[in-house]
């Protein structure tokens, strides 16, 4: 191999450092913009329809979509904000409120539903008065991840905003934000109008017109610390390898606060709001450890046993899902307890899978105890071409919870293979080599026959 001398002056030093810093630049692109190669396409989309013109007020329609594959807009929910280009107001609203109503004195009786700027909406809850509602309303903000439950991936509010310079030029709103960590969003785009159905759906009507913002993840904006991590076992080596020390947090480090063994939990909360994060003491520190157990070889399949444990002792996890890479997915023949669906990724199987839990069996992942953990058995057939037990193939690539990556161990720590079954895979590739030389000494003989 060859070895390189490098010798920097100090032009060469600031060229040097600016390269460098746009190389790190251009690789962080993918973590720091949100891109994921497992969901290229997912992102909250915001959709704004003009309805209809009534003089000096006009109606929109609000729709939130989370188109995301595998994650979720969880509890608190979603707290929609924009700015007002011009001197609007939010006089009436069904199905949504905004949180701040603002200086409204500039108008005399009827004062208007929000005079803000730069307004703050949150969804209803559900239970919510009926006159107040529309249709698709009312989830507290929470979305389903698109493959985990397509009908409840969006939400819808309606709104009537007065006060435009010109109700019939309809400025469409600026600096759109979720309220959610991690969710970045673009400018509004002007797209085709949106169709709707009406009469009980005999007939079509269509929005005037209708912009579209899309918002999309990334798992570095939302929290520079990890939030699980993975360890790992095998029926043929006694070595549990556990998940990374510090995987997450450090404790004693950077307000890493856990609760050891014997500590009483005081720490009241809203309920309606994501409670704060409070783990129990370990080496990794993670809300959540995946294990993954290679648990017994067939002659024709192999089984994995995935245990979800969460260390969280304040915070329950609803509607979760993991993520798994490992180039024999394809071949998963049965899976016990848990949902599964292959993704396809780019229009093809890409050795990746979802799995998430049964409604009302075990979609809810409990905290920090007894119940707090979830366990499912899969088992996979063995391919003949790239089947194997060897340098840590059993293992899974990757592994994300409610669509964050999890920490994986080392590749030099995983469980190996005793060298006397190493040897005996060996023999066994090796077989008709072995049985060749086994025959030489017979055949040498007929040789010796054959030449006399």
């Amino acid at each position: 191999m060859a070895h390189f001398r490098l010798v920097l002056d100090e032009t060469s030093m600031g060229s040097s450092l600016q390269i460098f810093f746009l190389l790190c630049l251009l690789g962080s692109l993918s973590l720091c913009y949100g891109y994921d190669p497992l969901d290229p396409n997912g992102n909250v989309t915001i959709k704004w329809d003009i309805m209809q013109s009534n003089g000096d007020t006009y109606d929109v329609r609000v729709s939130v979509f989370n188109f995301q594959l595998f994650r979720h807009v969880e509890k608190p929910g979603w707290r929609l904000s924009w700015d007002w280009v011009n001197d609007e107001v939010i006089w009436n609203m069904w199905g949504a409120q905004a949180t701040q109503q603002g200086n409204c004195s500039r108008f005399k009786g009827q004062r208007p539903h929000s005079c803000e700027k730069s307004p703050v909406i949150v969804d209803l809850l559900p239970g919510t008065p009926y006159n107040t509602q529309v249709a698709n309303c009312c989830k507290g903000g929470v979305l389903s991840s698109f493959n985990q439950d397509p009908s409840k991936h969006g939400s819808m509010f309606q709104m009537n905003v007065g006060g435009a310079t010109n109700s019939t030029s309809f400025t469409i709103a600026e600096n759109f934000t979720l309220g959610l960590d991690g969710y970045t969003c673009g400018n509004a785009q002007s797209v085709p109008a949106s169709q709707f159905t009406a009469d009980g759906g005999r007939r079509w009507t269509q929005a005037i017109s209708t912009w579209n913002v899309t918002c999309i993840y990334s798992q570095f904006r939302a929290s520079p610390n990890p939030k699980c991590c993975v360890s790992l076992s095998a029926f043929y080596n006694n070595t549990i390898v556990p998940c990374p020390k510090c995987s997450c947090r450090c404790q004693g480090l950077s307000g890493a606060e856990c609760l050891r063994p014997g500590e009483v939990l005081q720490m009241p909360h809203d309920p309606t709001d994501h409670p704060p994060a409070l783990v129990r003491c370990t080496n990794h520190m993670c809300p959540i450890r995946v294990h993954w157990h290679v648990k017994q070889s067939y002659q024709a399949y192999w089984r994995v046993k995935i245990t979800i444990t969460n260390f969280n002792v304040i915070r329950n996890y609803s509607e979760w899902n993991l993520v798994v890479q490992h180039p024999n997915l394809r071949s998963l023949t049965e899976v016990y307890s848990f949902t599964y669906q292959p993704l396809y990724v780019h229009g093809y199987v890409n050795n990746t899978g979802m799995f998430w839990g049964i409604k009302s069996f075990n979609d809810l992942l409990l905290q920090s105890g007894e119940s707090g953990n979830v366990q499912t058995e899969m088992l996979l057939r063995k391919e003949p071409s790239d089947f194997t037990f060897r340098e840590g193939w059993a293992f899974p690539r990757k592994i994300s919870f409610n669509g964050d990556d999890c920490v994986m161990p080392q590749p030099d720590d995983y469980p190996r293979l005793p060298n006397a079954a190493m040897a005996h895979d060996h023999r066994i590739l090796n077989l008709p080599l072995s049985i060749i030389i086994t025959l030489l000494p017979l055949i040498n003989h007929f040789l010796e026959l054959f030449l006399r």
